[in-house]
C-alpha cells in the first residue's frame, strides 16, 4: 500500500484533457449501466458545525475502485484551518485490498468537480461559446473557467458575488489567465451576453432565474449539493430547452430537482394536483417533474444531440458522484506510479 500527500497529487493530477477524458470515460460507463454507485452517506456534526459525506463507485473494467470521505467543519477558519479537507482510499477491484490512500485534502475533489462542468459544457455548450458568466467567486469559480478552456475558446468572463470585495480579487486572478474581466453588480447584468452560465455558490435561495437568461446559454450549476442548498429558480428549469443531472437521484434530493420534489410533497398533503405526473413513490410523490430529465452519462454514452439550435437553452446541473471519485482516483494513482 502506499500514501501519497496532497504536494504529490498536485505535482501529478492537473486540469487538463487526460484527466477530463477519464472522468468523461466514468459518465458514459454510467450512462451505459456499468457502474455500481451506492447512495451518498452524509452524516452531521452539528455540535461542531461540521458534516462528513462519503461517496463510492464501481466501474467495470476499471482496475480499481475509491472510497471518498470528505469532511466539512465550517468554524474551521476561526481556528486557522481549511474548512474543507479528505481523502481518498484505493482499493484493487480483483482482490480488495487496499493499493494506495491519497491524502489529497480535498484537491481531486475540486479537480473532478471542474472537470465535469467542463464535460457537461462540451455537450451541452454552443461549440462557438466564448463568454462566460460566473455567479460566485471562490475556488470552483476559477477551476471551473479554467476547465472549459479545455473545451471552448473562452476569452471573456462577467462575475458577480454577493461581496464585490470577494469578486475584485477573483477578477484580478482571472485576468491573469489572459480573459477580459468584467464586475457586475447584479446577476441579470452579469448574465446578459453570455453563452455559458456557471453557478458556483453555497446559496440557500435561488439566485438565478429564468428573466435572467440570454437566447441560447448554457447553464452549469454545481453549487446545490445537499438537501439545503439551491441556486436556481424553478422557471430556470422549466425554461430549458433540455435539463441535464448527473444522477437524478442525487438531483431529486442534493440538486436542483428538489424543488420540484418539495412542491410536489406540499401540493400532496394540501390535496391538489400542483404538477402535472403520474403518481409514484420516491419524487415527492409524482412520477414526473413538468419537464425530461436526462441524465449527463447517457447523454454522452448514447451521442444525444439536446442542442437542437443555437438558440437552444441547456442547463446541467451537478451534484458530485462517486464515478467522479473512482475516475480521478484510478487517474491519479496510474500518474502517481508511472
Amino acid at each position: 500500500m502506499q500514501l501519497y500527500q496532497r504536494e504529490a497529487i498536485e505535482a501529478a493530477v492537473k486540469l487538463d484533457r487526460e484527466a477530463m477524458d477519464t472522468v468523461e470515460v466514468g459518465f458514459a460507463a454510467l450512462g451505459r449501466g456499468e457502474v455500481v454507485q451506492p447512495p451518498i452517506l452524509s452524516m452531521a456534526i452539528e455540535e461542531s458545525n461540521g458534516e462528513v459525506d462519503v461517496k463510492t463507485a464501481h466501474i467495470r473494467g476499471f482496475e480499481r475502485f475509491a472510497i471518498k470521505v470528505s469532511p466539512g467543519f465550517f468554524d474551521n477558519p476561526k481556528l486557522g484551518l481549511p474548512s474543507l479537507n479528505g481523502l481518498v482510499m484505493v482499493f484493487s477491484a480483483k482482490t480488495g485490498l487496499v493499493d494506495a490512500v491519497l491524502f489529497d485534502e480535498g484537491y481531486l475533489t475540486a479537480v473532478r468537480t471542474a472537470l465535469a462542468g467542463a464535460i457537461a459544457a462540451r455537450h451541452l455548450s454552443r461549440e462557438n461559446s466564448r463568454r462566460v458568466a460566473v455567479l460566485g467567486a471562490g475556488e470552483q469559480a476559477e477551476l471551473q473557467v479554467r476547465a472549459l478552456q479545455l473545451v471552448r475558446d473562452i476569452d471573456t468572463l462577467d462575475v458577480w458575488a454577493r461581496r464585490r470585495e470577494s469578486a475584485e480579487p477573483y477578477a484580478e486572478r482571472m485576468r491573469a489567465l489572459g480573459l477580459t474581466v468584467n464586475v457586475h453588480d447584479s446577476v441579470k447584468a452579469a448574465c446578459e451576453q453570455a453563452d455559458i452560465i456557471v453557478t458556483t455558490t453555497p446559496a440557500r435561495e435561488p439566485i438565478l432565474s429564468a428573466q435572467d437568461l440570454p437566447e441560447g446559454v448554457h447553464v452549469t450549476a454545481m453549487g446545490s449539493d445537499s438537501p439545503d442548498k439551491r441556486e436556481l429558480d424553478e422557471s430556470v428549469m422549466i425554461r430549458a430547452d433540455a435539463f441535464v443531472c448527473d444522477t437524478r437521484a442525487q438531483s431529486e434530493n442534493n440538486g436542483e430537482l428538489k424543488a420540484f420534489a418539495r412542491k410536489a410533497d406540499q401540493d400532496t398533503q394540501n390535496g391538489s394536483a400542483g404538477i402535472k405526473g403520474d403518481k409514484s413513490p420516491g419524487f415527492g410523490g409524482l412520477k414526473e417533474p413538468p419537464f425530461k430529465v436526462y441524465e449527463l452519462g447517457r447523454v454522452i454514452a448514447e451521442g444525444q444531440r439536446l442542442r437542437v439550435s443555437d438558440a437552444s437553452i441547456t442547463v446541467c446541473d451537478l451534484t458530485g458522484t462517486g464515478v467522479q471519485d473512482t475516475a480521478i482516483a484510478n487517474f491519479a494513482l496510474s500518474r502517481l506510479t508511472s
